[in-house]
């Protein structure tokens, strides 16, 4: 007697789960070894399987074109019965996606690429596929989606704001419906019943954030049964009112957008369930604690770790706020452990949190900026005291702690799916942690087109004012030309304060950041017209090309300039991947400077001393000069990597000792 699909599920489960969720980061030799037995398992499902598998389906095509609209719905409910029974060959797999493309064809006008095809086919065989900017992801995301929503397992497509989910759920909706498939999406603002519904629909779109808080709460309501696929079969048991307590009917498959975003760039911060308290009685704590750091000096009585963003005191610092307390004082200061710990606090808020880079104030309250994304984390807090004391740092109303309620980290749930795969512009740099972390080989899609983007020479500066002059004449030389120009800042404040260069030179352009976001399509859209000018606070997961309007290529296309590199190379790459998409002529150039963060905090000596040696010099530096860069930011993608595998170990030591 066979499995039941229940039993078949669980079967699936133990076995993924012993390879995946118990398993603790490797180090050394083992890691190498996980990363082997990643790409043996993947061995046959290479770039070169994919590529023959794709043009195998390709040539399916015209045999497809040719059926009349009532002979494909047949072929397509033939195609779709096979794969729900999931005993399938490859010659299946290819009539599937076969279908789809079709279908797109009739219902959009989009008919994929065999690129497109060879990275549907890498989601659909549980893959990380590399796809630059421009090449079509979207499309390749709704191929998989449909086969993989035909083997009868609810679908969820992560995207990285609740903009795009919407819209690709929406746009991609009568290639679904045709296949006999239903897609809905879940935002900020989706209520309770609509997300229950939508959760039991084939096809669902929402960001990880509103995925890993609904299965929080379901934990919540369940009790800690941890396990997705376990959860779904007790709630068969119960039916009635326990299955539909629950949000999430179970995970089975995931296909992730912006993976590099989601589980390495966002892996370090877990999702936490929090109850608000209101106002925190401790408020003058946080304002005295603050009064008292800004009379300590640096390097005598506390010293900055940039590179941990942190501060600690000295003992000459110690001695000092002993010093400063008077015989008044609340109880609290007379323990020198509390009393350490909250000036600390106050010093890191002060020295290593910047206004406009890590937060922002919006109608006088403290919201986090993302780092890598530039967008506002609106529900987020730092722990530990830190937001208080950035609150008290602008003398806004200071909010207690909230009372954490249930908490997981991204790469630990995402580690939970039986089939996980994803897409990015940019996995090349990440391949070891991918491989080690997920067990999941990452396969570099080919583009459609060969790129023609030139990477300029760098422009290395010793100050920063300098930089921003040079950035400024740069646009004005493309502009001229007739070339749309974009331009990559780290932070909102360096965004205004290039904006604010640019208004004096009378040069209009568009600003895209955190506190533009709401616009940030409409804006992006514009940004490949002649003359252009748009500064962007990261371009990561925006979800819209910049095509090229009249006579653009003809001048050279878009220009994109870096002002400052990222802790991730990734980051970069992405902003580059904004030009010369498709084929399309582009240009791209570095205009940096010593004064840049990464070089201060991952390079400090060397910097001071080329600082030293080159004072007083406005010109470019050697170009040569940007190994210091270079070095720089793998020192920083090296402490991240082990940042996120000491949360994930934390994590999982967690899940092993709580009590069931």
């Amino acid at each position: 007697m066979g499995m039941t699909p229940i039993q078949s599920d669980l079967a699936m489960w133990f076995t993924l789960r012993t390879r995946r969720q118990r398993e603790e980061p490797r180090k050394g030799l083992d890691a190498m070894a996980s990363r082997w037995i990643a790409r043996i398992k993947h061995g046959k499902m290479n770039l070169p399987y994919l590529k023959q598998e794709a043009e195998a389906t390709d040539l399916l095509g015209p045999a497809w074109k040719d059926l009349t609209d009532a002979q494909l719905d047949e072929k397509v409910i033939e195609v779709r019965s096979v794969l729900a029974r999931r005993k399938y060959e490859p010659v299946h797999v290819r009539e599937a996606f076969a279908a789809v493309r079709e279908v797109a064809r009739r219902q959009t006008g989009e008919y994929p690429y065999i690129v497109q095809l060879m990275g549907a086919m890498g989601l659909f065989h549980g893959q990380i596929v590399e796809m630059v900017t421009g090449e079509g992801k979207t499309l390749t995301a709704t191929l998989a989606a449909c086969t993989l929503g035909w083997l009868r397992r609810p679908v969820h497509v992560i995207t990285v704001n609740d903009y795009l989910a919407e819209r690709d759920a929406d746009g991609r909706m009568p290639i679904y419906r045709r296949c006999g498939l239903v897609a809905g999406a879940i935002t900020g603002e989706t209520q309770e019943p609509d997300r229950r519904r939508i959760y039991r629909q084939p096809i669902t779109y929402l960001t990880q954030k509103e995925l890993v808080a609904d299965w929080l709460r379901d934990q919540l309501k369940l009790g800690r049964i941890t396990d997705p696929v376990t959860a779904r079969w007790m709630l068969q048991g119960r039916r009635g009112a326990g299955a539909e307590a629950v949000l999430i009917p179970g995970v089975f498959v995931a296909i992730v957008d912006e993976l590099d975003a989601v589980l390495i760039d966002e892996a370090v911060t877990p999702l936490i369930i929090a109850q608000a308290r209101g106002e925190d009685s401790n408020a003058p704590l946080y304002k005295r604690a603050r009064e008292m750091a800004l009379k300590l000096k640096p390097d005598r009585d506390f010293v900055v770790e940039p590179r941990k963003r942190r501060v600690k005191l000295t003992d000459d610092g110690r001695d000092l706020v002993e010093n400063m307390l008077h015989d008044d004082e609340s109880v609290f200061w007379r323990s020198p452990r509390r009393r350490d710990e909250l000036i600390e606090q106050a010093l890191t808020a002060e020295h290593c949190y910047q206004l406009g880079v890590q937060y922002q104030l919006v109608e006088d309250k403290v919201v986090i900026v993302d780092e890598y994304t530039g967008r506002f984390m609106q529900d987020r807090q730092w722990q530990h005291g830190l937001h208080q004391a950035v609150e008290a740092k602008h003398d806004v109303e200071v909010t207690e702690d909230r009372e954490t309620l249930a908490s997981m980290s991204f790469q630990r749930y995402f580690k939970q799916y039986p089939h996980l795969c994803g897409m990015t512009g940019t996995a090349a740099e990440a391949i070891p942690e991918l491989e080690t972390t997920y067990n999941l080989p990452v396969r570099i899609i080919p583009t459609n087109r060969p790129i023609q983007r030139v990477k300029m020479p760098d422009l290395i500066f010793v100050r920063s004012v300098d930089r921003w002059a040079a950035v400024v004449s740069e646009i004005e030389q493309m502009r001229h030309a007739g070339r749309p120009v974009l331009v990559g800042t780290r932070s909102i404040e360096a965004s205004e304060y290039l904006s604010g260069l640019l208004k004096e030179k009378g040069m209009e352009h568009q600003v895209l950041n955190a506190v533009h976001h709401k616009i940030e399509a409409d804006i992006v859209k514009k940004a490949g017209q002649s003359g252009a000018i748009t500064v962007a606070t990261n371009m990561a997961g925006r979800g819209t090309d910049i095509k090229l309007g009249p006579g653009v290529r003809e001048a050279g296309g878009l220009h994109v300039i870096l002002t400052e590199r990222h802790t991730a190379g990734r980051i970069d790459r992405q902003l580059y991947g904004r030009s010369g998409r498709q084929g399309d002529p582009g240009s791209a150039r570095d205009i940096i400077s010593l004064e840049d963060d990464l070089v201060t905090k991952f390079a400090p000596r060397t910097a001071a001393a080329l600082r030293r040696l080159y004072a007083g010099r406005t010109g470019p530096l050697p170009v040569r000069l940007r190994f210091v860069f270079n070095r720089a930011q793998q020192r920083a993608q090296r402490q991240a990597f082990g940042s996120r595998s000491q949360v994930l170990r934390h994590d999982e030591e967690l899940d092993r000792t709580l009590p069931r």
